[in-house]
């Protein structure tokens, strides 16, 4: 298990694989993802994909209370040749506090920790296009339909 402490004294993240999540973090991080992704974005879809057994899980904490997590998949898992970000989420408690972009670069250097010599390739929502690109991604796909949502894909090289 990675801890760091962000330099907010107030977040605590983790990055951990998928054995190392206690069923009580478990059910926080499945909790989280469902409220924003299916209730709030009112998105039925299939949220438990087979995929999470395989992932690292960067978990934000603030407080004691999740607040933000995404999930790491190694290249070939999500996309050939490239690591994978993806399941991107924060409370929306947390929402303009910033958290959002220290959930990012958290989930960036870890992914590079954990695949320096892969780029790191998105499937973003098509309207978050320049929140990603601050972070260095490149639009690499025409704007598609996911679940009824505009999405593209986007890379960021290696070492970027």
């Amino acid at each position: 298990m990675i801890v760091e402490q962000a330099p907010s004294s107030e977040l605590i993240w983790q990055c951990v694989d998928f054995d190392q999540l206690d069923i009580r973090t478990l059910y926080e991080l499945l909790a989280l993802r469902m409220s924003v992704f299916v209730v709030e974005q009112n998105c039925p879809y299939q949220e438990l994909d087979g995929k999470d057994q395989q992932a690292w899980h960067v978990l934000g904490y603030r407080q004691g209370q999740l607040v933000a997590t995404t999930r790491i998949l190694a290249p070939g898992d999500s996309y050939d040749g490239a690591a994978s970000i993806g399941r991107v989420v924060s409370a929306p408690s947390e929402r303009g506090t910033g958290l959002g972009q220290a959930l990012m670069q958290e989930s960036i250097t870890a992914c590079q920790r954990l695949f320096p010599e892969y780029p790191i390739r998105i499937g973003a929502q098509a309207h978050l296009e320049a929140f990603y690109g601050r972070f260095g991604f490149m639009t690499s796909s025409a704007v598609y339909l996911e679940d009824g949502i505009a999405h593209i894909e986007m890379t960021l090289a290696a070492g970027a």
